[in-house]
């Protein structure tokens, strides 16, 4: 389905160039009022005569303000009540949506992106991401005039003033109540973004000492050197501050990384396995779900555990797709998007990191050795620039190197040729058990892509 608007992730761009700037997304949140409000109709979530409410959270970027007013806008002339939370992680925009019966929840967030870029993603009512079908639909009606509603049917705002005690609270009860983190030193990376004044609360309250660092937004320093994206300052305060392990979030807290004592960083299919292996102990896991970047260790291991395991495109959209596909509830992303479906509807940085450190006291020990056990091939991955429309597909010369480049990894690797969503590049990533073989197989597929589109 070609979408004009709406990619992996909702909508998002640079502040102050289209599709970001304050009309269009009032448009937007007039056309996405007036089909959330149909679709909750036609699903029997709203009754006759009821008013339907939508709940905004935002990160700490300083364009926050801005779209919050535009979409609180749209919202209402479109006769939508909007409930305001503020700077509030994705994750507990889906949760309090789901919580407070609402029709749909909409975060204004760029995620991992700097301050300059912004973006808006919606959740349905049971705290899922919408299907492509309904994000369609939206699309549609952001070219129609905004039709106000009579004065007497427009929306109105509030403020929810505990969102962050709620979800506090939430995050807290996905953790085991027979254990506890007291004795453990943890540093928390909140990236300057929607988890500041919440992350460190959670750990605390669970009985950690905890060393807060980026938790000091001030609209310009979201993910700047800082959290998920840029773990470096994460693994020095660990060190400087003698703490068992850190754990970094991304600017909206949907994705997680951890470090040890040493400050080894762990990404998310290391995670994700020790969930896994968590799980196991309690019973059967049906399957777990990856994309086209998981690496090819993770398979194996989960393999040898006798988990079956399937790759989605790369998008913790689709995973949750496959995982809704095949019935499974465990799945995720090596950039740290983790889904524990029997914990939450989506992916949550906060109630990933907990899950781990479930596994953590389960096992005893410390986080390297609960994490080490699955190490990662090695995976080089090469941006080609391809000029626009240039067939890469269909190419007879990249088809005859790629089959020579996976006839010499001999089943022991993996090759994978993926345009890029948002620039004009083919991303060349092979990864295997030897290093030196696989830099060299990517460097001969990369340059067999340049020799093709320079020809």
């Amino acid at each position: 389905m070609t979408r004009k608007y709406f990619g992996t992730d909702g909508v998002r761009g640079r502040v102050g160039q289209a599709p970001i700037t304050p009309d269009f997304v009032m448009k937007l949140g007039f056309s996405a009022g007036k089909v959330l409000v149909d679709q909750g109709r036609k699903q029997g979530h709203l009754k006759a005569g009821e008013r339907p409410e939508i709940l905004i959270g935002k990160d700490t970027r300083i364009s926050g303000y801005m779209l919050e007013a535009a979409l609180e806008a749209g919202f209402s002339a479109a006769g939508v009540n909007v409930c305001l939370v503020g700077p509030m992680p994705t994750p507990a925009v889906a949760y309090l949506t789901r919580a407070l019966r609402l029709q749909a929840g909409v975060v204004i967030s760029a995620s991992h992106n700097p301050y300059y870029d912004n973006g808006i993603k919606f959740f349905s009512a049971v705290g899922t991401k919408l299907d492509d079908a309904i994000e369609a639909e939206i699309e549609a009606g952001i070219e129609a005039p905004i039709a106000c509603v009579p004065s007497s049917e427009l929306g109105r705002a509030r403020r929810i003033a505990d969102a962050e005690g709620r979800y506090i609270e939430f995050c807290k009860s996905t953790f085991p109540n027979e254990f506890d983190l007291r004795g453990l030193k943890i540093v928390v990376d909140c990236a300057h973004g929607a988890a500041y004044s919440i992350a460190p609360h959670v750990f605390h309250e669970l009985g950690a000492e905890v060393v807060a660092i980026g938790a000091e937004p001030d609209g310009l320093n979201i993910n700047k050197e800082v959290g998920a994206t840029s773990t470096a300052a994460l693994a020095r305060a660990v060190l400087a501050s003698r703490a068992d392990l850190g754990i970094a979030l991304d600017g909206d807290a949907d994705r997680v990384m951890m470090v040890d004592a040493n400050g080894n960083l762990f990404d998310g299919d290391q995670l994700l396995l020790a969930v896994v292996r968590s799980r196991l102990r309690r019973g059967p896991v049906a399957g777990v779900a990856g994309t086209l970047m998981t690496n090819l260790a993770f398979e194996h291991a989960l393999a040898e555990l006798g988990v079956p395991f399937a790759r989605a495109a790369v998008g913790d959209r689709y995973v949750l797709e496959k995982l809704q596909e095949n019935g499974w509830l465990y799945g995720g992303e090596n950039s740290g998007h983790i889904l524990c479906l029997d914990k939450h509807t989506t992916g949550d940085g906060i109630v990933s990191a907990l899950q781990v450190l479930t596994a953590l006291r389960e096992e005893g020990g410390d986080l390297h050795a609960l994490l080490a056990r699955l190490e990662l091939y090695p995976q080089q991955l090469i941006n080609v620039p391809l000029g626009k429309g240039f067939p890469w597909q269909d190419h007879p010369g990249i088809h005859a190197a790629r089959r020579e480049v996976e006839a010499g990894l001999a089943g022991a690797g993996r090759v994978l040729l993926r345009a890029s969503g948002t620039e004009p590049l083919l991303r060349v990533m092979v990864e295997g058990r030897d290093a030196e073989k696989v830099s060299a197989a990517a460097e001969k597929l990369a340059s067999a892509v340049r020799e093709a589109v320079s020809a």
